[in-house]
């Protein structure tokens, strides 16, 4: 899985007033959890951009004061008229402990479901996924090469080695359904017949 190199400057006072600064100067005020203890920082709001607006899931190295932890985003906060960030919690990263992250779906191939005019649902678009830090994916890929209308591939469909996925095995994450314009044609055919 990729990694994005964040550094932060330590926190010297933890309060609403001190956060407000920060934002105010363009920063934004964070906490790592996981270690002994927490440590309280501030960060860069530019900084976060490429790692809180993608769909991509990252791990973060993060350098604070000179002190270098890997860790993964836990929680954001944006305000909610503006939608800036307004605080962000990190979790330590330990490579004998696995973690659950949201990793995205991709969709490989072509379905012969959809030549034939069939119409293409994803309903999962991420998949959660639980595993050691280093057998963690950039992405799920799902094949619909044999995705028939009417067919879908489900959850428990996934055989994935090292990874646990911890999404309900019959949560459906991509189908082919019949189109207006197919069921159209299907009547029809079957009403010429008569």
């Amino acid at each position: 899985m990729k990694s994005i190199a964040i550094s932060g400057s330590p926190r010297e006072n933890v309060g609403k007033r001190d956060a407000k600064e920060l934002r105010y100067q363009g920063l934004v005020p964070a906490v790592l959890y996981g270690g002994p203890t927490q440590t309280h920082f501030a960060v860069s709001a530019a900084d976060l951009r490429a790692v809180v607006y993608t769909p991509v899931v990252h791990f973060i190295d993060l350098d604070v004061a000179g002190a270098k932890s890997q860790a993964i985003i836990k929680d954001i906060q944006f305000h909610p008229l503006t939608e800036q960030i307004i605080h962000i919690d990190f979790l330590l990263l330990d490579e004998k402990k696995p973690i659950t992250i949201e990793i995205p779906v991709k969709l490989t191939g072509t379905s012969p479901g959809v030549k034939v005019g069939g119409k293409l649902v994803q309903k999962l678009r991420k998949l959660r996924i639980k595993a050691l830090p280093k057998d963690h994916l950039d992405a799920i890929e799902v094949s619909i090469e044999s995705l028939e209308v009417g067919k879908s591939v489900k959850v428990s469909d996934l055989k994935l080695e090292k990874l646990i996925i911890t999404n309900a095995i019959e949560d459906t994450i991509v189908s082919v359904t019949t189109s207006r314009a197919l069921r159209q044609a299907e009547q029809e055919a079957s009403s010429g017949k008569k």
